[in-house]
């Protein structure tokens, strides 16, 4: 690969997906790239490249996908999820005891343990018999959503993270694979969408994780993310990020949710911010996990 070749696709993948490769990641590049030039029956990336140039969009779409990280597995990281049920549920089902409604949107779902370990909470959860629970996956990528859908997953991917009593309790195996149940799956709807674009359309949650997403982009692509899922949250929703992501330094958008380290809150004491209503959309993906 040569180097403008490589700048190129820099430039393409931060465009269209929002991830920010640095300098020194062209081994990366050309592992995933040259097997997919190869079957769709280039020579390797310097061809890839003039049809990509060329104005290619299905190819195109297939590079972004072979250079997103879909990386999850249930439970991920384990005490966003005791969060989730120790403190974010109970005190969600006392201030929403009237409506009986929840919804919860996983953004960068991947291949769907993230929103299933937390369908599997919320069904775990009492207090929350009988209400209406929209929990909403989100991805840029097809294939994976796929994937999510059918809930169909290998023995080494139960194994990874799921305690093995829901694995009873929420799965049946079917010949060498675990698929979920009906009902758990029942309460995840799957959504195609791209962060790059409007996604104003979703309408407000109670709790939003975007986890494991930002630590891939840019400043300024991160302060965009933040100060428009504050706008998605309710006043007193949940925002969960991953471990090694913070809203701390970036922006005001968000304030840390009180002793529960990686959740924070929308500050509603933030002084309004300058030109807010009129910014304009960044680019940001959804997919790169």
């Amino acid at each position: 690969m040569t180097p403008l070749d490589y700048e190129f696709l820099r430039k393409i993948l931060k465009e269209r997906s929002g991830l920010d490769l640095s300098a020194d990641k062209q081994y990366l590049v050309e592992s995933r790239l040259i097997p997919l030039a190869r079957r769709v029956g280039l020579s390797g990336i310097g061809e890839l490249v003039l049809k990509l140039k060329a104005g290619t969009e299905p190819l195109t779409s297939e590079v972004v996908e072979a250079m997103t990280t879909n990386e999850t597995f249930f439970f991920r990281d384990k005490i966003p999820f005791d969060h989730l049920k120790e403190a974010v549920l109970p005190a969600l089902a006392q201030a929403r005891a009237s409506r009986r409604a929840l919804r919860i949107w996983c953004a960068a779902s991947s291949t769907g343990q993230e929103p299933y370990s937390i369908a599997m909470c919320v069904k775990e959860f009492a207090a929350l018999a009988g209400w209406r629970v929209e929990i909403v996956a989100s991805d840029l990528s097809q294939d994976v959503l796929v994937k999510s859908k059918a809930g169909i997953y290998s023995q080494f991917e139960v194994q990874r993270g799921l305690p093995i009593q829901l694995l009873v309790k929420h799965f049946k195996q079917v010949g060498e694979m675990w698929q979920l149940n009906a009902d758990i799956r029942g309460m995840v709807q799957h959504r195609q969408l791209n962060l790059l674009q409007d996604f104003s359309h979703l309408g407000t949650f109670d709790v939003i994780f975007c986890r494991n997403v930002l630590i891939y982009f840019d400043q300024d692509t991160k302060v965009g993310i933040f100060e428009r899922l504050s706008r998605m949250l309710e006043p007193d929703g949940v925002l969960a990020l991953g471990a090694a992501e913070s809203v701390v330094g970036l922006c005001d958008a968000f304030k840390p949710y009180p002793d529960r380290r990686g959740l924070y809150r929308p500050n509603a004491t933030r002084a309004p911010r300058a030109g807010a209503a009129a910014m304009p959309l960044r680019a940001v993906a959804a997919a790169t996990r």
